[in-house]
């Protein structure tokens, strides 16, 4: 079986990934196993043990039908080398702040056109469920993204848009868990985990159910004086306000720093590599910089092997990717 442990720069990636024939075997023995146990599923009737072909393919003596390791994985049908999926799926999950299109196309010798569309089909196994819920001390909070009216010439500038005006900017609401894990030396360490989405307003209607959903009843919920959180103590939280109005930033543990340092990450982010993005793919971009922040201690090649087991169809749950709970 294949030591992903070993791939902790692009280097040692394309050093050993040379040729498509090394990509698929690293996909055949992480989906079906290597040697006597290897057990090839058939993706279109569910046989177990279907046959190597050589045309290095796979035969289905049930339904007859010939496949290949790449069905039903986020390679199928693709036309590019395999080796470029690879390095696509490391650079963005191991730069900081993600890598533009431009960039990667330059880095892939491809068309930005493809390195867009690469792009967005990785951030697609990025998006967040609630399968897990927050718990403990979760804060919640808003930012307003797009909107920049002072770089505007004054006849095309949108009046009253100070403020959480959503007239030119599209509100995005998170909540952060403090937790903590043990490191390599046993000692406990502090760290955050946090979700985020794009609403369409920040009324108590609209955040109150994500609240609901994302974080475990009984837990602790710190949020500003916003009123759409006004009676969070009637769904069974304990609701701690920091009043920002009247400059009060923390009252001993009370306060929304941690999520106001993702949020700044997250503008950085848009503002330093992708320097806009619609309305229409906020989401995607949010969900990257999620899923980059939950995993920001685990090292390259823990983070693209979790990525690399997404890509192919094996599902990876939420403590997996916490600190701690990962397999050696």
């Amino acid at each position: 079986m294949i030591n992903f442990s070993k791939f902790n720069s692009i280097i040692s990636l394309t050093s050993y990934f040379t040729s498509d024939a090394k990509c698929m075997q690293a996909i055949i023995e992480s989906r079906w196993g290597v040697g006597e146990q290897q057990d090839v599923v058939c993706p279109y009737c569910g046989k177990h043990h279907c046959k190597f072909s050589k045309n290095g393919r796979f035969h289905c003596t049930e339904c007859n039908c010939n496949f290949s390791c790449l069905v039903e994985t986020m390679f199928e049908n693709t036309k590019l080398p395999l080796i470029k999926w690879f390095v696509a799926m490391y650079l963005i999950s191991s730069h900081k702040k993600g890598v533009s299109s431009h960039q990667l196309a330059r880095d892939l010798d491809i068309t930005q056109a493809t390195a867009w569309h690469m792009l967005h089909k990785i951030r697609k196994f990025y998006a967040q469920n609630d399968a897990e819920a927050f718990e403990g001390t979760v804060e919640c909070d808003e930012v307003y993204i797009g909107g920049k009216e002072k770089w505007k010439h004054k006849s095309m500038r949108t009046p009253h848009t100070q403020g959480r005006s959503t007239k030119t900017k599209t509100p995005v609401f998170g909540m952060m868990e403090r937790s903590t894990f043990e490191n390599e030396d046993g000692e406990i360490e502090n760290i955050t985990y946090v979700h985020a989405f794009a609403v369409e307003n920040t009324n108590r209607a609209t955040l109150q159910p994500i609240i609901q959903q994302f974080v475990a009843e009984g837990s602790r919920v710190i949020t500003d004086e916003l009123q759409a959180y006004n009676g969070l103590e009637g769904l069974g939280y304990t609701h701690a306000v920091v009043n920002h109005g009247e400059e009060e930033y923390a009252n001993g543990d009370i306060f929304t720093n941690s999520i106001e340092g993702f949020w700044s990450h997250f503008r950085r982010m848009i503002v330093g590599c992708y320097h806009d993005v619609s309305d229409e793919h906020l989401q995607s971009y949010i969900d990257e910089a999620v899923y980059r922040w939950n995993t920001r201690k685990l090292s390259e090649s823990e983070r693209f092997a979790h990525m690399f087991k997404k890509s192919i169809g094996l599902v990876c749950k939420w403590s997996e990717i916490k600190v701690g709970l990962m397999a050696a």
